[in-house]
């Protein structure tokens, strides 16, 4: 991607004829056609079902995350990959900082392309439950796009006079540049849209089922995640608990499992399987159930691409040619608790000196590294109350551990989790933060979780020696108080829009 004024004169001059080969090849029901325009209903569902749905990627945003921090080791099939990430050297021609950046912008336009089309028609009075709908959902999934690009981008998500991103809320054209706005406008922008989704979407639960579509409950996680980023701690609770009831369904648990005794070459076959074993957790993650997914990415196991290629070339096994595998503090933590179904969840048996397979996207069916992206999950919702209870007013201790024992329990395969006690506050948001860098690991979560939480908690990035097997001379850790916490606004932007300002440390 050049710039992002280039992207809006793309997508502003070709309304009607985006395709969604540019996001991995993703197809949803009813992707509009070239000769279509926006001028109907079913059109405007038809290009959010196609051309926003389509554009929708984190995969980037995940692989940053897990190059940043602490959920990597060297693979062995690795051969020079991303070690610049993986050792900070990051600067404002890095393509994962273009990649965020880039990718967010896209959907956005194309969200403001159909907000701005729908404003031109009046829809039928038996069709009007679906247009607002529709805009509440293309409005949601901006509202998520401007916290992925807050959380990378502005230097305090918690600071409402901080440095935020650029702000456009209609169709760019070529000519336009744009400057970043602070904090409280972006927020100010994406608490209208999540307040106008709410009470506007889903019209049709059974045409759009979750977790595929955003309902409302999806929408309370996005406004749940969002206050917490932001140190609101009484909205933020108030969101999850109201996400949670909202989706009804309970955390997904990890029982039953295979009989016999787990890493057995009898109980590993059973487990593995294509269909996910017998086991719920393992289920949701081999897309065989939906479980607890509030909101995922659909991913068909057909075409090219998938987001288990971030960290293997082949199969996420130790003959696919695996470039990243699981930093060994992160496996010890697995291992650390016992019967945790997460040990064998994440980790391909084939896994051998210390080289431990990242095994979270196995692949659907027969088709290897082919998984829905999972954005927003039950579980998520249970760590934000936690935290909401240690930082929300008076610390509550004890709610927050129970929250923790909770969670902990329905990944034990077999026994009790421990009631964990804790005597301080730092103490409680740092074993949260345990869980959550256990919970949800290759999912995009631990870069952020340290940049808000790692102080409070004293905690950063938790490297083994053997991390970086290549050279033994890399530091283990970073400064939570390192310019890199932020990422770059990309060169090309700059290049295409010389007023905007740059991050501190990377002029």
């Amino acid at each position: 991607m050049k710039n992002f004024r280039n992207i809006a004169m793309v997508i502003a001059t070709s309304v009607a004829i985006i395709s969604c080969s540019d996001a991995i090849e993703i197809v949803q029901d009813g992707e509009i056609n070239p000769d279509q325009t926006l001028t109907t209903v079913s059109n405007l569902e038809n290009y959010l079902n196609g051309a926003v749905y389509g554009s929708l990627d984190n995969s980037a945003a995940i692989k940053y995350t897990s190059l940043f921090t602490d959920e990597l080791r060297i693979g062995p099939s690795n051969s020079g990959q991303d070690l610049a990430n993986f050792r900070w050297v990051i600067t404002p021609n890095n393509g994962y900082a273009s990649a965020i950046w880039g990718s967010n912008y896209t959907t956005i336009n194309r969200i403001n392309t159909l907000v701005a089309a729908a404003e031109k028609f009046t829809p039928s009075s038996d069709e009007v439950a679906k247009y607002n709908s529709t805009i509440a959902e293309a409005r949601a999934l901006r509202a998520l796009s401007y916290l992925n690009l807050m959380t990378y981008f502005s230097t305090d998500t918690k600071n409402d006079n901080a440095l935020g991103v650029m702000l456009p809320l209609k169709p760019m054209a070529i000519t336009e540049t744009l400057p970043r706005v602070s904090n409280a406008d972006v927020w100010a922008a994406v608490e209208a849209d999540l307040n106008y989704a709410y009470t506007n979407i889903g019209y049709d639960p059974i045409k759009r089922p979750v977790p595929l579509f955003l309902g409302k409950a999806g929408v309370n996680a996005i406004r749940a995640r969002m206050y917490l980023y932001r140190g609101n701690y009484t909205l933020a609770k108030q969101y999850a608990q109201q996400a949670i009831t909202d989706f009804i369904a309970p955390m997904t648990v990890a029982t039953p499992v295979p009989t016999g005794t787990p890493g057995t070459p009898n109980w590993n076959t059973s487990f593995y399987a294509a269909a996910g074993g017998p086991s719920p957790y393992r289920q949701m993650w081999v897309d065989t159930i939906p479980g607890e997914n509030i909101f995922k990415l659909s991913r068909p196991a057909v075409g090219q691409g998938g987001i288990a290629e971030i960290y293997t070339t082949n199969t996420t096994t130790l003959t696919g040619s695996p470039l990243w595998t699981t930093g060994l503090n992160l496996f010890n933590l697995y291992s650390n608790t016992p019967n945790d179904i997460r040990r064998y969840a994440f980790v391909d048996p084939s896994s051998a000196n210390n080289a431990y397979v990242i095994d979270k996207y196995p692949g659907k069916g027969n088709t290897p590294l082919k998984n829905d992206i999972k954005l927003f999950r039950l579980t998520e919702m249970q760590l934000i109350l936690a935290e909401c209870a240690v930082q929300g007013g008076t610390p509550d201790l004890a709610t927050a551990a129970t929250i923790v024992r909770n969670v902990r329990q329905a990944r034990t395969f077999s026994g009790t989790a421990v009631l964990p006690v804790y005597t301080s506050v730092q103490q409680a948001l740092r074993d949260i933060l345990v869980e959550r860098r256990v919970e949800f690991a290759f999912e995009g979560h631990r870069f952020i979780d340290l940049k808000r939480l790692g102080d409070a908690a004293n905690v950063s990035i938790d490297r083994h020696p053997n991390d970086d097997r290549l050279i033994s001379t890399t530091p283990l850790t970073l400064s939570l108080t390192d310019f890199r916490w932020t990422l770059p606004i990309p060169a090309s932007e700059i290049n295409g829009n010389p007023g905007i300002q740059q991050n501190p440390g990377y002029n």
